[in-house]
């Protein structure tokens, strides 16, 4: 996937003027790490995660800067927080127990949540999908979870198949988070 077919699909899921925070779960080689990179404004920062070593450059896009840790975010506590965003490209249909994981990552913002999600539009699960999350079942997770606003930002085929590859734009609304507030919720 070219640089630009990643930012059609996740175009519209970050903007600001003011330098960001970002996590980047499951980053692999940086396809939609770069993306993020391209969209975000200048002096960010992206931490990039993938439970296998990658080689990501020090610096992508518009001067945003990358680190990357070593680490499986579905098992493993990151210890991080004050995060405006997550993306997670791909990599969600690895997680079983996904509302256990976005509850776990709730606690990583420091105000309003934003969740910048890439997955197959389907519920057909393989070896290489095992865990899928169509973008229904993507809303009906977040509704579960608490109070979001779902939009999908764009959509394309998949190469690997009849599916189709979805972005999704998940946030909440900006206030002041607390763990007891991410526990206590249902």
């Amino acid at each position: 996937m070219t640089n630009q077919e990643a930012i059609e699909l996740i175009d519209g899921g970050a903007n600001g003027e003011h330098a960001q925070y970002w996590l980047d779960l499951g980053c692999g080689t940086g396809t939609f790490t770069e993306a993020l990179a391209t969209m975000l404004p200048a002096y960010s920062k992206i931490i990039g995660v993938d439970k296998n070593t990658q080689q990501l450059p020090p610096q992508m896009g518009n001067q945003v800067s990358i680190k990357f840790i070593e680490a499986d975010f579905g098992t493993e506590a990151l210890e991080m927080a004050g995060l405006d965003g997550i993306l997670m490209a791909n990599s969600l249909h690895f997680i079983r127990d996904k509302e256990s994981l976005i509850r776990r990552l709730e606690n990583l913002f420091s105000k309003g949540r934003r969740f910048l999600i890439v997955e197959y539009d389907t519920t057909a699960s393989n070896r290489w999908v095992p865990y899928p999350i169509d973008f229904k079942g993507l809303k009906s997770l977040f509704d579960r979870i608490g109070t979001y606003t779902i939009s999908k930002l764009g959509e394309r085929r998949s190469l690997y198949g009849s599916a189709m590859l979805y972005g999704a734009l998940i946030t909440s609304p900006a206030q002041s988070i607390s763990p007891s507030q991410t526990t206590s919720r249902k």
